[in-house]
């Protein structure tokens, strides 16, 4: 199914069902058991899921790791939905507002690898996960669970978690594939930390069986996985390619059985140019299109000048081209962001619902120059603009016409361009002189997409916000159990940041997920849980 631009500014981030390419078998009503699944992923710089929010890190885990609660998968469940069913957890209870009680699966086995040896899990391993999430020095995502007050351990198979203030999205923030995954003490204690393949022990549905830097990882089944009869498939190859050509080639010869780019989806750029050979040489593949939650934006430094100014913020904005971005490099097929993606059309504000702050998402270079002048820079002023390329050709496209419409308004941009690593410890977390630019995080609620990036808490956030009006408002929406009064807080949120400009967000994409037929009882999704998306699918060939 194809959208045009104005299908998908119209539905205002809904997501889309898509069609196949040619009408597929009825799915085999017995699964099977067996197989390997191979896909396209990337290279890890380290295994410990506490110290990143790095894509490259938390879709391996996902594979490996079991989390309390975790969101459903399979193909009943619609992209862009995150209904949350227990994963270690068998049920759970709220006595009151800050309390959580969660009953422990019993028999549930860690791999049986050293240092664990398939022993079975504990409270006491959920507890010390918690608590090592919350303390680790170095965890970008410390915050989303920084509402804990305590975590108890009562029995071996209960939880007590205590809040020190009520929290609407904990539940959520323990869903969530990059949150808390569930680690073993023993293996920190023998290795010091979890940076290293060997330290991969998780209670999830595969193993780590081998990881072979820039070539590629290989996933085995747990023979002793607490959910009977799963996984179905036996091996899944994640192989690591960062040339496009090579992939695009790979993936015509029936390598890949999901689309190369995340989350198993390809670009649409890509998938014009290769659908005609796609129905030749793959024709029972399978697609699906919905609105990406994958946000890009420059960030400033707002804690200084010339970007404490509101007024070179809107400016700025105002000189992004967002529609031109869309036609050029998205095949005329978007969505334009507020704060809040519009892939959760729920909560998302559509832009002609901004007020007053919805005239800075239009492309108005006059107005631009008239603000900058008013800031004091009738000449605009030297910048910077710090990204890395995430091996998206599409990335690398977008930063070059940002800087041309930067430099139209008077700002001369140098572009610098960074290795990923390093781009990663220094400009994502707010080591930049000027601007940086790039994807957020994709979380799967609204509440990270505002929270993480404007609350000026003991880490930094990445446009240096520090805005009392925005941190009450961030404040009020966790405290507001009531799902109708949430929602106007967070429309009153985006309005005035809109205003604001604390982040100028860049268009959104429409993802085109792609995969085999003879994956069964697979449905794509938002997110990094390729493995929870899998651990029910089995293959049918």
């Amino acid at each position: 199914m194809s959208l045009t631009r104005r299908d998908v500014l119209a539905l205002g981030g809904l997501p889309l069902a898509g069609a196949t390419l040619a009408p597929p078998r009825l799915a085999a009503q017995t699964p099977k058991r067996g197989g390997t699944l191979t896909i396209r992923a990337w290279d890890p710089p380290l295994f410990d899921p506490m110290l990143t929010t790095a894509y490259r890190v938390h879709v391996a885990i996902s594979f490996t790791h079991s989390r309390l609660v975790k969101h459903k998968a399979g193909p009943s469940i619609a992209p862009g939905t995150f209904p949350i069913e227990g994963d270690l957890a068998e049920s759970w209870t709220q006595p009151n507002d800050t309390t959580y009680v969660f009953k422990l699966r019993r028999g549930v086995r860690w791999h049986p690898k050293p240092p664990v040896n398939g022993r079975e899990l504990t409270s006491a391993d959920v507890k010390y996960s918690i608590e090592r999430f919350l303390t680790v020095k170095g965890n970008p995502s410390a915050y989303m669970l920084r509402a804990i007050d305590r975590v108890e351990a009562p029995d071996a198979y209960t939880v007590r978690i205590v809040l020190k203030e009520p929290n609407v999205w904990f539940l959520e923030m323990l869903a969530n594939p990059m949150t808390c995954a569930i680690v073993a003490r023993e293996a920190v204690e023998k290795f010091g930390d979890l940076k290293k393949a060997e330290t991969v022990v998780g209670t999830g549905p595969w193993m780590l069986e081998s990881h072979r830097p820039n070539q590629g990882l290989t996933f085995v089944r747990h023979p002793r996985y607490f959910q009977p009869g799963l996984p179905y498939i036996d091996r899944v190859e994640m192989a690591i390619d960062e040339d496009n050509a090579s992939r695009i080639s790979s993936f015509l010869a029936g390598k890949y059985d999901l689309g190369y780019e995340f989350p198993g989806a390809i670009g649409r750029t890509d998938w014009i140019q290769i659908k005609d050979t796609v129905k030749q040489r793959r024709p029972t593949l399978r697609t699906a299109e919905f609105v990406s939650n994958v946000e890009l934006h420059i960030s400033m430094r707002t804690d200084q000048k010339p970007f404490n100014d509101v007024r070179v913020r809107q400016a700025i904005s105002l000189a992004v081209n967002r529609q031109g971005i869309i036609d050029q490099i998205a095949e005329g097929v978007g969505v334009f962001n507020p704060a809040i993606p519009a892939a959760f059309k729920d909560w998302a504000l559509p832009i002609d619902q901004l007020g007053e702050g919805a005239k800075y998402f239009k492309h108005d270079r006059a107005e631009a120059r008239r603000l900058l002048a008013a800031a004091g820079y009738p000449n605009g002023f030297p910048a910077s603009l710090c990204y890395a390329t995430y091996g998206s050709t599409a990335i690398m496209d977008t930063v070059q016409l940002l800087a041309k419409d930067l430099k139209e308004v008077g700002i001369d941009t140098k572009i610098d361009q960074r290795e990923y690593g390093a781009f990663i410890a220094t400009c994502y977390f707010g080591k930049f002189d000027s601007m940086t630019y790039g994807p957020q995080t994709p979380f799967l609620d609204p509440d990270n997409f505002v929270y993480g990036m404007h609350y000026p808490g003991e880490m930094k956030n990445q446009s240096y916000v520090d805005d009392p009006a925005v941190t009450d408002l961030l404040v009020r929406q966790r405290r507001t159990p009531d799902l109708v009064r949430r929602r106007e807080v967070l429309a009153e949120l985006q309005r005035y940041l809109a205003k604001q400009q604390y982040y100028v967000q860049v268009p959104s994409g429409v993802n085109i997920a792609v995969w085999e037929n003879a994956l069964k009882n697979y449905g794509p999704n938002l997110g990094y849980d390729y493995g929870g998306r899998l651990t029910a699918a089995w293959l049918d060939r």
